[in-house]
């Protein structure tokens, strides 16, 4: 192993690069919670008021989850530690999803409503493009050569209740979507149309089509597919415990739009994804020589 290059880490440049995105991405993401809704109330969105609690809740999970995993991964990075693949391939996609949402999800032409979320446009675009560089090197670099132990049996229950559960979260946003095509609203539309699509598109044709695909690849090509599937569960993770946070805050500061049905089927979700992803990784074993043959 040279100076210049580390087989399991790729080169030093991109070792070093990364890790320093990282560490940036996560401090960028805890200033933007501090000075968010849930201490400080610096930056404001253009968006209903009644939204800044599931906000808050938002910038607590960014602060004393997906924060921490960013800084924790890339300062192990920095410093050759195999952990920080593991902690930072649980990022990047919950990254791209949490910069679009902030940066195009408002209600920019509403006179209505007012914000200042514009000022720290380029944090956000910061975060994006640490997202981008984070997921291209995390899959890049991620261990490939490995052996899954999967029981036909137990992956079948599995996959069965998991699958089963992302449609019915897809019914209820489909359900919502065909109302507002009906009649015109829908509940929380009339307040805030643009947050409403951006959430119904971003669920229905990113995330539930990831959560089909790992399901598919954990069937059709479990070992190839190692890095995705980490990749994917990542996302569900923190996606999850965002979603949670959100509906937690809902249900506190008494949010109009909060219903028991949507936290019970989201936390029976959490608990379902939360199993899969210690699941899926228990049942994955990387062989000796995988460091090497990167």
């Amino acid at each position: 192993m040279g100076s210049a290059t580390d087989d399991s880490f790729g080169s030093s440049f991109e070792r070093v690069f990364v890790g320093l995105a990282a560490v940036g991405a996560g401090i960028a993401l805890a200033f933007l919670a501090v000075q968010g809704p849930l201490i400080r109330g610096v930056v404001t969105y253009k968006t209903a008021p009644g939204i800044m609690g599931q906000l808050a809740g938002q910038d607590a999970v960014n602060l004393g989850l997906v924060g921490p995993l960013l800084l924790a991964g890339g300062i192990l990075l920095l410093l050759r530690k195999p952990l920080a693949k593991d902690l930072l391939i649980a990022t990047p996609l919950f990254l791209i999803y949490y910069a679009l949402s902030y940066t195009i999800g408002w209600e920019w032409s509403s006179p209505v409503y007012a914000g200042n979320s514009e000022r720290y446009f380029f944090l956000y675009l910061f975060v994006l493009v640490a997202a981008l560089v984070i997921l291209l090197y995390t899959l890049a670099v991620f261990p490939k050569n490995v052996e899954s132990r999967f029981g036909k049996g137990s992956l079948a229950v599995y996959s069965a209740v998991f699958t089963i559960f992302l449609l019915v979260f897809g019914g209820m946003w489909v359900k919502e979507a065909l109302e507002v095509v009906r009649t015109g609203t829908a509940r929380g539309y009339d307040i805030a149309p643009a947050a409403f699509w951006l959430v119904r598109v971003f669920d229905l044709g990113f995330s539930m089509p990831l959560g089909l695909i790992s399901v598919y690849l954990l069937w059709a090509r479990p070992n190839q597919a190692y890095p995705v599937i980490c990749l994917f569960y990542g996302f569900f993770f923190t996606q999850i415990v965002a979603v949670l946070a959100m509906g937690m805050t809902m249900y506190f500061t008494k949010d109009p739009t909060f219903l028991w049905r949507d936290l019970v089927v989201f936390t029976v979700l959490a608990a379902i994804i939360a199993f899969g992803f210690f699941y899926v990784r228990r049942n994955y074993r990387v062989a000796p020589s995988a460091g090497a043959e990167q």
